[in-house]
């Protein structure tokens, strides 16, 4: 159970960044809600996934699917560069997240 609390508090840390992005590019109450709401939320299932899931592991796998999801998000979303090193480097995130819950 906690382990999907962990992936849903990674999949609302990208709501989070999708916020910030939006509020880069217009400051108002919708994009400044989506930012907030999305890392409050976050925040909250990370903290309950911890209850059980080891600090590194957790910290690594929450940010390591925010980290990918925010690049192909800006990728799909934000027309940013799309390049096979910046594929392989997500590729290497995932390939270190799945390493660390390995060896913990």
């Amino acid at each position: 159970m906690n382990w999907l609390l962990l992936v849903a508090a990674g999949l609302l840390e990208i709501i989070g960044v999708i916020g910030i992005k939006r509020v880069a590019e217009k400051n108002n109450w919708t994009n400044n809600l989506i930012l907030i709401v999305g890392f409050l939320l976050s925040f909250q299932l990370l903290i309950r996934a911890m209850e059980t899931i080891q600090l590194a592991t957790a910290y690594a796998v929450w940010t390591g699917i925010g980290t990918v999801g925010a690049a192909i998000v800006g990728m799909i979303f934000f027309k940013e560069p799309k390049s096979w090193a910046r594929i392989g480097c997500m590729l290497g995130v995932i390939l270190s997240v799945v390493g660390l819950k390995i060896a913990g």
